[in-house]
């Protein structure tokens, strides 16, 4: 039996739904991608921004022109501005969000051998070199991160930006309820 779900994700298979990829312009989210750009997606909670880019990383995967990786960095708000923190949960969720088992174990190495100053951007790396094709991030609930763990996340993604699409994602999208200039 379908139902509303007013709560996360949609499942396509319980829930009534609007395709979430009508819920932006899909030729403009295509044309930044094809760019190289990184960008943000922000709108109010419960407007399908999760479920869109679910959707959207398993349109990419479909098409298999590029490596679609969605992830979810919520779990890191707890640590508030222990960068450390912060920094090995993201790379453990990272971890968690790769198909390939062997990148996966190698991603988690990390979380107890880097330092948190670049840990997030080695991780990235080695994510992207082992895949052949260009890797779309979509990073969920970015503002969920405050202060310095924020800070730190942004610029080792900011770091990096140069080594794309061989050494580093081509293309990042940061999701979230506020505007980046909010990102204070």
């Amino acid at each position: 039996m379908k139902f509303f779900n007013t709560a996360g994700p949609v499942n396509m298979d319980d829930h009534y739904k609007i395709n979430p990829l009508t819920r932006f312009d899909l030729d403009d989210i295509l044309m930044l991608i094809a760019q190289k750009k990184y960008f943000i997606l922000h709108a109010p909670r419960q407007t399908g921004k999760t479920s869109s880019l679910l959707a959207l990383r398993d349109y990419l995967n479909e098409r298999d022109e590029y490596y679609a990786v969605y992830m979810n960095i919520e779990a890191g708000q707890a640590g508030r501005n222990d960068i450390e923190f912060v920094i090995k949960t993201a790379i453990g969720e990272l971890s968690e969000c790769v198909s390939d088992p062997g990148l996966s174990s190698e991603l988690t190495n990390l979380t107890s051998t880097d330092s948190p100053g670049d840990g997030l951007s080695k991780a990235l790396r080695m994510l992207s070199e082992s895949s052949e094709k260009p890797v779309v991030l979509m990073i969920d609930e970015i503002d969920a991160l405050v202060g310095d763990s924020l800070i730190s996340v942004l610029r080792q993604i900011r770091a990096g930006y140069h080594k794309r699409p061989g050494s580093f994602p081509q293309s990042i999208i940061l999701c979230g309820v506020r505007d980046i200039q909010d990102y204070r």
